[in-house]
Order: C-alpha cells, then sequence, then structure tokens
C-alpha cells in the first residue's frame, strides 16, 4: 500500500514537475495571469579551488578552505562554525580568487557570518570566464580597444553586503569569481560563497563514447555548451550577448537534436524570433540570417515532424521565399543586402564571402523547397526551384575561403573532393572557425575524408580544451596556442594571455565569449559522422547507419528520437571490417 502511495511522488521527482504550484492564499485569482514558475533549475555549487589571495602573511585573509565545504544557505553566528575571515586596513583591501572548475550560467551566493561592523561592508565582486577576465578592470566605453565589459551581462559590481543573513549576485556566465573587501578597518567573515547554476535540468538522451578519450572529452563539452544556452530562450553566449541569433541558432539545433532530442526551446524561441523580426526585415537584421531560419525549420521538421508547429510558420516561410525572389535577378544577381555575413574570421575575404554568401542562399531555398513540399504549397516550390536555378547561373569562386568552400560542397555546387583539396583540407586546423567548422567537417565527410576531419577536430576543438576550455569558445585559431597560458592560470611574464590577448571584431579580449553555442556543431558531427546516425525520413522514421570509424578501435552512443533512444555500437575488427550493433525502439526503419 505505501508502495502505491509514494509511487507517483517518484515519478514526479523523477520527471519534474513544471507546472505552477498554487501561491500562497493571500494571492487573489488575478496574480494566476501575472505570476510565471521559473522553469529552469537552480543549483548551488562551492568553488573546488583557491586560486589566490592578496594576503602573503597570512593575517589578512584567514580560513579560505571553509569556502570549499558544501554549505547550507543558512546564516550562522555561533562559536563552533568556521569561517573565512577576510580582513581590511586603512590603506588596503583584501582580495580572495575562486575557481568553481567548470564554465556556469548564474550568479554568486553569500552567506555571511557577521563582521566587525554592524553597518553593511562594501565588497567588488568580479566574475570571469578566465583567470585573466576575473583579475581584469571593466571598460564599457572603450570595448572596441580591447578590454572586458558588462555591457550584456554585469561582471563587475560594487555592492554593500549584510553583516549576516546571505545575498545573491549576478547572473552572467562565468567559472572564477573575484571577492575585494574595499570597506577600511573592517573584517567579514564568509560562511559560503556558491556559485549559483542555473540550467534546465533535462537528461542528456544522446551520447558518444570511443577508444579516443579526446573526442569523448569534445563531444560532451560541445553538448554542454549548447546546454548553457538553453535559457529561457535559445541563446548565443551565456556572458555575450545573451540573445536568439539565428546563425548561432543552427550548429545549436544540430546539437539539441543529437543529445536532447526535441525541447520546447527551440519551437519558442522560432516563434520570437519571428515576433521580433517581422518580414521584410531581415532575421537579427541580416539576410544571411533569414537564410539560417529557414535550413533551421527543414532539419527541426526532419527530426520531430512536427507539422502543427511547421504550418503554424507557413505563412512567414512563403512570405520569405517571396521576399527572397523579388530581389534575384534573371541573370542570376541579387540585392539582397549589402551587408554579407558569414562569420567574423571570414569578414575580410570579401570575393570569398560573396561566394559562400550565394551558396549559404542556395542550400537554404533548397530546404525550403522540402518545407514546400511537406506543406503543399507548390507555388513556392516551384519559386524555389526557379531561384536556384537562376543563381546558379553566377556561381562565384570561393577565393580560397575555407568558409566558402564548404558552403559550396554542402549546397551541391561545388565537387566536396575539389573543395576539400583546394582549400578546406589544406594546413589542416589552421583557418578554421568555431561556427563555420561544423560545415568544413562536413564537406571533408561528403569527400570522404573522414581520418582527416577527426584529424582536424580532435587539433582544433581539442586545442580549446588543451588551454583549460569547459566549454566551447565564441572563436579560436590555432595559433593562439603558442606561447599562450591557460585560461584557468596566471599568465607568466613573457607569455600570452589566452583569453586577454586575443579576440578580434566586436570580440576583443575578455569581451570574448568563452561559451558560445555556435562552436558546439562538432558534438553533432560526431554523432552523425562517427556513430553513423542520420535522420532519412521525418520523425526519424527511418535512420541510415555507416560509421566511419577512421583509427577508432571503438565507438558507442546514444541518439534520441520521437520513438525513444537508438543505441549503438560499432568495432573494428582485425580485417577492417566493422561490427555493429544496433538497439531501436518499434517504429524506427534502420538502413
Amino acid at each position: 500500500m505505501k508502495i502505491k502511495i509514494l509511487f507517483p511522488i517518484l515519478i514526479l521527482l523523477i520527471t519534474g514537475f513544471t507546472s505552477f504550484s498554487q501561491l500562497p492564499p493571500v494571492f487573489g485569482s488575478e496574480y494566476k495571469k501575472i505570476a510565471q514558475k521559473d522553469e529552469l533549475t537552480r543549483v548551488f555549487i562551492s568553488p573546488v579551488r583557491i586560486m589566490w589571495t592578496s594576503d602573503e602573511t597570512g593575517e589578512l585573509v584567514k580560513n579560505p578552505d571553509v569556502l570549499l565545504k558544501p554549505g547550507n544557505s543558512q546564516s550562522d553566528m555561533s562559536r563552533v562554525t568556521q569561517f573565512c575571515a577576510i580582513k581590511s586596513t586603512e590603506t588596503d583591501t583584501s582580495s580572495i580568487l575562486l575557481d568553481y572548475g567548470k564554465e556556469l550560467h548564474g550568479g554568486l551566493q553569500l552567506v555571511m557570518g557577521g563582521s566587525s561592523r554592524r553597518e553593511p561592508s562594501l565588497v567588488r565582486i568580479r566574475f570571469g570566464e578566465s583567470v585573466g577576465e576575473a583579475n581584469s578592470t571593466t571598460y564599457n566605453s572603450d570595448w572596441l580597444m580591447g578590454f572586458s565589459t558588462d555591457d550584456h551581462a554585469k561582471r563587475d559590481i560594487v555592492m554593500e553586503i549584510p553583516r549576516s543573513g546571505l545575498i545573491e549576485i549576478g547572473n552572467t556566465g562565468f567559472r572564477f569569481v573575484r571577492i575585494d573587501l574595499l570597506q577600511p578597518n573592517t573584517t567579514i567573515n564568509l560562511k559560503e560563497a556558491r556559485a549559483i547554476l542555473r540550467y534546465r535540468d533535462i537528461p542528456y538522451l544522446g551520447s558518444f563514447k570511443s577508444s579516443n578519450s579526446r573526442l569523448d572529452s569534445i563531444w560532451i563539452t560541445g553538448a554542454y555548451t549548447t546546454h548553457l544556452n538553453m535559457q529561457e530562450f535559445l541563446w548565443d553566449g551565456i556572458k555575450r550577448d545573451r540573445l536568439v541569433w539565428l546563425g548561432d541558432f543552427h550548429p545549436e539545433l544540430k546539437t539539441i537534436t543529437k543529445v536532447f532530442g526535441y525541447n520546447e526551446v527551440v519551437p519558442k524561441s522560432l516563434d520570437l524570433a519571428c515576433q521580433q523580426y517581422p518580414l521584410p526585415q531581415w532575421m537579427n537584421g541580416m539576410s544571411s540570417y533569414s537564410m539560417w531560419y529557414l535550413i533551421i525549420h527543414h532539419d527541426w521538421y526532419m527530426q520531430n515532424a512536427d507539422l502543427d508547429f511547421l504550418k503554424k510558420h507557413k505563412n512567414y516561410i512563403v512570405g520569405l521565399i517571396d521576399l527572397i525572389d523579388s530581389k534575384i535577378n534573371e541573370d542570376g544577381t541579387e540585392e539582397l543586402s549589402r551587408f554579407r555575413f558569414l562569420d567574423w574570421p571570414s569578414t575580410p575575404n570579401a570575393e570569398g564571402v560573396e561566394a559562400g554568401y550565394r551558396a549559404l542562399l542556395v542550400w537554404a531555398l533548397n530546404d525550403a523547397k522540402t518545407l514546400c513540399d511537406i506543406l503543399d504549397e507548390k507555388e513556392s516550390a516551384q519559386t524555389c526551384l526557379s531561384a536556384i536555378e537562376k543563381l546558379n547561373k553566377n556561381i562565384k569562386d570561393h577565393n580560397d575561403l575555407k568558409q566558402a568552400a564548404a558552403l559550396m560542397a554542402v549546397a551541391g555546387i561545388l565537387d566536396p573532393q575539389k573543395a576539400c583539396n583546394d582549400v578546406i583540407a589544406v594546413d589542416g586546423a589552421k583557418r578554421f572557425s568555431t561556427f563555420y567548422g561544423l560545415y568544413m567537417l562536413d564537406a571533408l565527410s561528403m569527400a570522404g575524408r573522414y581520418q582527416d576531419a577527426l584529424d582536424i577536430a580532435s587539433d582544433y576543438w581539442g586545442g580549446m580544451l588543451d588551454m583549460g576550455a569547459t566549454t566551447f569558445w565564441e572563436d579560436f585559431n590555432i595559433e593562439w596556442k603558442e606561447n599562450s597560458a591557460r585560461l584557468d592560470e596566471f599568465t607568466p611574464e613573457g607569455m600570452n594571455d589566452i583569453h586577454g590577448d586575443f579576440g578580434d571584431y566586436c570580440y576583443p579580449s575578455y569581451r570574448h565569449s568563452f561559451c558560445h553555442g555556435w562552436s558546439s556543431g562538432v558534438t553533432a558531427w560526431l554523432t552523425e559522422n562517427v556513430l553513423g546516425i542520420k535522420v532519412v525520413e521525418p520523425g526519424c522514421k527511418t535512420l541510415k547507419i555507416e560509421p566511419h570509424l577512421g583509427n577508432l578501435e571503438w565507438v558507442e552512443g546514444t541518439f534520441p528520437t520521437p520513438m525513444g533512444v537508438v543505441k549503438v555500437k560499432h568495432t573494428m575488427q582485425p580485417d577492417g571490417e566493422i561490427k555493429t550493433e544496433v538497439d531501436s525502439p518499434k517504429g524506427i526503419k534502420i538502413i
């Protein structure tokens, strides 16, 4: 009998109870319209390391290791409890730098245990994605010169903290926190300084394990990078810009479908994007990001076959196709927009960007044609075909730009072998980019160069891991590793700061986002090409399983579908053949 009573409660605890619970009776019914339960989960995490204190004598910062212990968010003024005592003098502040071990999104909870004054005390709190950033000064007015900024999320805060009780500070992306006691002639007692991790509490249904642990680390790091950006909406970065950008969205979508399957953050964010940028505006003010909108819808439908959601966006899709077609001339020239954007590193190569931009448009129109067939929009489907035919009259040269060559291969207007031989595979991971690296890997796969792709993935995304990354970055050049200190170290004299000394365009120096969703595409690539699982029929009704192990001895993993999780294991045999074992739910055809 007890089991029957407790079972429903256990189910709620396991699956998560997300409906809004009753408000206290003092709130009338009118509050139901304005009250909203936080859909994200908060978890408190103690620091894993005291990176540094400003006190070499041990007299001004005492018992810092107390902060490494688990907490309970309860202030305590008893004589048996130990505290981290931080003391300032008339002229000197005292400081402590904490490392939480992983990139996090959220803030900081300080639990106090009294102080030498009854009044609040003044402190400075600095959040950083690297040691260098946590120790840097904010210059919002001069960010183009290369400084840390907090124009999108406050990372440098001067504030008063209570004598006892607790206070919570911040909402940003960080791994490190520096606390400076600014109040002169004061001692504060810190009982806890725990990070507040704010995230979607969802299971990792997809997985990837292989005989190469470095690739395994790359897969899970990409998954976690996108996971942190799945806030109320699907963001590009948790420190900056914290917005729904449709270009960043596509690699994140690819990762979501391989790791989490269906998640409401995707349709919710696409709905928001259409509200924010109604036609004839371009998504995010950039015509190329409207192209990504069409590609995203195609890939989302292939995963989930959500026809109702597709129909909801039908008018926008058809209207966007008409808008694009109206700007394409019979000779294949077009006037979509003067601003041609692929990704930031490709920007100086204007000719290459032009070629890649037009290839992206062909790719988008091909996917849009498929959407129109599903929606039975025959006229719009024909408009897509006509537009592609016109564009292909005027194919541009990639001008030695890897981004352009990759898009041209994916769009079917450049032979993948030629694209890889001429530019993409040349000099390996050099000239790769975090955003378009996914499409470069795709082009290498199309050319059958899987081992080259594996080596580049290991060098490029693995290169960030070598520098201390726990999430993947907005940008990365493999050359940055030379003579550079890791992000979780103080930079010795004569070496580069991997965070502060690099970055460009809108992300110079510490403004550079070290958790950026568009960098996660390698996770999707590993699932699709090494584990070898690709969706053939919408809703995952038919899956093609074709592994490419390269020099791996084995690989195994899982893949989420609307019908359940597919389990796959591949083992390289002595004769070079691959033994494959598949466990799939009913309703899925495996080819």
